[in-house]
């Protein structure tokens, strides 16, 4: 697999279209960092480790309102064909600060609104409405 990232963000894309309570990930400290800002965020309802017999699973409960899901879009922006870094001052909102973007900075991952506050620039990860 080249791109672990968007494997996490599509299998979150395809368990919402089908209305799947949670759906499992494969582990990685990134993936787990990264589930957690959608937590705080609350796009999901909640994130845990699994310790299976051989691997760890993140298992991430999905959260929906009225029957549609929270999470109506999520974008891989940076890729590992074209990275895309920006610096502090060219950090925009998304959609007017409905959404989030998350940026992996020096100092971790954190969404564009806290890089701005830090005034630290960036990896565009991914973008999420």
């Amino acid at each position: 697999m080249t791109d672990p990232i968007a494997d996490m963000l599509i299998r979150i894309k395809n368990a919402q279209a089908v209305s799947h309570t949670s759906v499992d990930i494969p582990y990685s400290n990134l993936k787990y960092k990264l589930a957690n800002i959608l937590l705080e965020k609350e796009f999901v309802k909640a994130v845990e480790k699994k310790q299976g017999k051989i691997k760890k699973n993140i298992r991430v409960s999905l959260k929906y309102k009225d029957k549609k899901p929270i999470i109506r879009e999520m974008k891989r922006i940076s890729k590992p064909g074209r990275r895309i870094y920006l610096p502090v001052k060219k950090i925009r909102l998304s959609r007017s600060g409905r959404g989030i973007i998350i940026i992996s900075t020096p100092q971790g991952l954190m969404t564009g609104r806290e890089a701005r506050r830090k005034k630290i620039g960036g990896e565009i990860i991914c973008q999420v409405l």
